[in-house]
């Protein structure tokens, strides 16, 4: 069967159609995304406002008919945490179902780890033993460890790279002052959860996935994506380091010049990298290796589980 998964994020609005059964690896068939930047249109009351709100039903309105136009039979609509923290989340929730029809499941940060996890999991096989997975999204960055398909801890923390970038680095280039002050934060942020998952035990593998992590491996040596998905592609700490302080000397044209850097991410990347840089160090981990499956790949695979074989 032909499923789409429309993914309301904090950067983006990306339906992906794949044709899938179960048993059976979901294969890529489509790919619409706009870029929205939700997290970014969020007012000083924690609101999306009335543009934002227009513009979201608009999208969304194209990618249902993008969907109708490739035969998808049925669509899996969630939203995460751009959607989930306005304080307008619910008038948001109403006009787009009044407007088009989509009733958005808005998933829990922690739903966002699980089912990135289940992704995550399935690539990589059992033989992986046991993983510890990351995910920066523009809103939020989550975290999952465990030996099942199931983690053992999935949390999530208001780490997104579009978040910290509107919130905290205003300059561009950014002031080195902001720049230690937003490394302070985030490590801080992920201090606090860092023994929870240590008492768990030393994983086995460290992934990640996301577009900032498969930006900073492109960055740092890793193959480009037209090289296609089985390639391997990792991520040091080392090298990571190494670019930080380049990064932060650039303003976001200069970032948008860069190897695997587009210019709609490249505002984010700074405080994508320090959000990887601390998750890496604090946690312990010198290498990882980039997953190509995540969050809309879980969906799929979740619901492909609840089908009658």
């Amino acid at each position: 069967m032909r499923l789409g998964v429309l993914d309301v994020g904090s950067n983006t609005v990306h339906l992906l159609v794949v044709d899938a059964h179960p048993g059976a690896r979901p294969l890529p068939a489509h790919s619409h995304k706009a870029e929205l930047r939700l997290a970014e249109l969020l007012d000083e009351d924690g609101a999306i406002g009335a543009e934002g709100v227009d513009r979201l039903v608009a999208t969304v309105a194209e990618a249902l008919q993008a969907a109708e136009d490739k035969g998808v039979e049925d669509v899996l609509p969630f939203a995460t945490s751009a959607v989930r923290e306005a304080s307008n989340a619910d008038r948001v929730l109403a006009e787009v179902a009044e407007q088009t029809g989509v009733e958005l499941t808005v998933l829990t940060g922690e739903e966002e780890a699980r089912l990135t996890f289940l992704a995550a999991r399935r690539w990589f096989g059992w033989s992986s033993g046991r993983l510890l997975v990351l995910d920066i999204g523009g809103g939020s960055l989550e975290i999952a460890y465990g030996l099942d398909e199931e983690p053992d801890r999935a949390v999530s923390l208001p780490l997104g790279a579009g978040r910290l970038t509107g919130g905290w680095l205003p300059g561009d280039p950014p002031d080195p002052a902001d720049v230690r002050a937003l490394r302070r934060h985030v490590r801080a942020e992920i201090a606090r959860i860092v023994g929870e998952f240590k008492r768990l035990g030393t994983p086995d593998h460290v992934v990640a996935t996301s577009k900032t992590f498969k930006q900073l491996a492109r960055l740092t040596g890793a193959a480009r994506s037209a090289e296609g998905p089985y390639v391997q592609r990792g991520l040091s700490r080392t090298a990571l380091e190494e670019w930080v302080p380049k990064l932060a000397g650039m303003t976001a044209e200069e970032r948008a010049g860069l190897p695997g850097v587009s210019v709609a991410r490249a505002p984010q990347l700074l405080a994508g990298a320090l959000v990887a840089e601390a998750a890496m160090d604090l946690f312990g981990v010198d290498d990882l290796e980039i997953c190509p499956w995540a969050l809309r790949e879980g969906v799929i695979l979740r619901r492909l589980d609840h089908l009658p074989v």
